[in-house]
């Protein structure tokens, strides 16, 4: 089946809307490099769209009604948004589900150290990385320190322009021959993602003199002492801003497009939509690049729990009223797609992938090697699914992760499908999947923001 590019579609003024709506995304990308960044820009966002927190609301004892707008805060690490539909929630809910972890390098609990007078912090991989794709990058280190005086620290070094960055060292060619020899899952061995941090050393200090002054350098800007580490979660990011990438601008270049093309999406089309019939909501989670497991990933009852909290400020809660809006629902499980690259075609079957300019991307099923661990979507749903994106003219396309006996990969589809409502993955496709810097296309984020209204509008 023959997919025309999404680009051809629209005039010079259409071409511009794309690109000034990308210009949006790209600063959400450029701010947004943890969940908990996410999270609060997130909540920025729908507060200015009239979103309330849901603890408020029941804290006053107030009731929803429809068109009311409510958002519920899991720990500053995930985050659900509800737009109150006209129907009961008994019907059933209209559900963008996407996660706003990215691979990254987390610091350790005890990382900091001095070895040969170089300060370096020890770090643990988070996600499926190639962990060579790391080293002799500029990085920033962005998170949050928590004392024990209950007070919180946000910290970003490296992103401001008078920043300094920091990186990981790689060997030089020079002295490569036997790095040069070993499988690239070796080149680069966990345990050596150190981070180099500093190399002066504090006068008059007679040992570890280099950490002492990284130390003196941290509580001087943020006052924190080496042991406020225990209770820190910092990540190791790509330093730099979302770019436009391409001699035409056409495509994004961004740390973290999986899955926050899909998050910002998601929660742009939930803004957009007025006067539905069936609630809707954006569920944006964490860990899911660990298995979806914890407090925060989508694992646990947070979902399930906001749910019955805003059918307590509705209709009024029952444990079987809920049960029916679950296995009711509708789903867009929002998440990415590999597209062809055509420096690697041996991974991919062409007649079953995606391809940048062609829009959405719809995954039946994901998994690995005859569909393990996958949600695999019934045909009704599909055909449904079609008929929304034709009638709101969305380009749209169909693909598989990839060849059968290639490798593959899981969403938090499954978890949702769990409930027995009807659940689907799409998102948009990226090059360069998981490494520091990814690729989209910029029609393609567009396509999906439209294909992620006219759900919210259909389903």
């Amino acid at each position: 089946m023959e997919i025309k590019n999404a680009w051809n579609k629209y005039d010079e003024n259409g071409i511009k809307e794309v690109f000034s709506f990308c210009e949006g995304y790209k600063d959400f990308m450029s701010k947004c490099k943890t969940e908990r960044e996410c999270v609060k820009e997130s909540i920025e966002i729908a507060e200015k769209h009239g979103f309330v927190d849901l603890k408020e609301v029941i804290k006053s004892g107030k009731s929803l009604k429809a068109g009311d707008k409510v958002y519920a805060n899991n720990m500053d690490k995930a985050l659900a948004l509800f737009v109150i539909g006209t129907e009961p929630l008994e019907k059933g809910l209209k559900i963008l589900g996407a996660h706003i972890d990215s691979p990254r390098l987390d610091l350790k609990q005890n990382p900091l150290y001095e070895d040969s007078e170089l300060a370096l912090l020890e770090t643990h991989y988070y996600g499926g990385v190639k962990k060579y794709q790391w080293v002799t990058l500029p990085l920033a280190i962005h998170g949050v320190v928590a004392k024990k005086d209950g007070s919180k620290i946000d910290v970003v070094i490296g992103e401001d322009d008078n920043d300094p960055v920091v990186g990981i060292s790689d060997l030089l060619i020079h002295l490569s021959a036997d790095q040069l020899g070993k499988t690239a899952a070796k080149v680069i061995e966990g345990e050596d993602l150190n981070v180099l941090v500093g190399s002066m050393p504090l006068k008059d200090e007679e040992k570890n003199a280099v950490k002492a002054n990284v130390l003196k350098l941290l509580k001087e800007k943020y006052d924190f002492e080496e042991e406020d580490f225990l209770s820190a979660e910092l990540e190791v990011v790509p330093a730099g801003k979302a770019r436009d990438y391409g001699l035409d601008r056409s495509m994004v270049m961004a740390y973290g497009h999986d899955d926050r093309v899909c998050s910002y999406t998601s929660l742009v089309a939930l803004l957009e939509v007025e006067n539905l019939d069936r609630t809707a909501v954006c569920l944006l989670v964490d860990k899911e690049e660990v298995g979806s497991i914890g407090a925060t990933g989508m694992h646990s009852k947070f979902f399930e729990n906001m749910v019955a909290e805003v059918m307590d400020r509705t209709e009024g809660y029952s444990e079987l009223k809920m049960r029916r809006c679950l296995s009711s629902s509708r789903m867009l499980s929002s998440d990415v797609s590999a597209a062809f690259d055509p420096n690697y075609p041996g991974v991919m079957e062409r007649k079953n992938s995606a391809f940048f300019g062609k829009g959405l991307v719809f995954n039946k099923y994901t998994g690995a090697r005859g569909k393990g661990g996958c949600n695999d979507a019934n045909a009704e749903y599909m055909a449904a699914l079609r008929a929304m994106m034709e009638k709101h003219d969305v380009t749209f396309q169909t693909a598989e992760l990839g060849k059968v006996d290639q490798g593959g990969g899981g969403t938090i589809a499954y978890i949702l499908a769990e409930y027995g409502m009807e659940v689907i993955d799409c998102g948009v496709a990226l090059q360069n999947m998981h490494a520091p810097w990814e690729i989209a296309s910029k029609v393609d984020i567009y396509e999906t923001k439209k294909g992620y209204v006219a759900f919210l509008k259909e389903a």
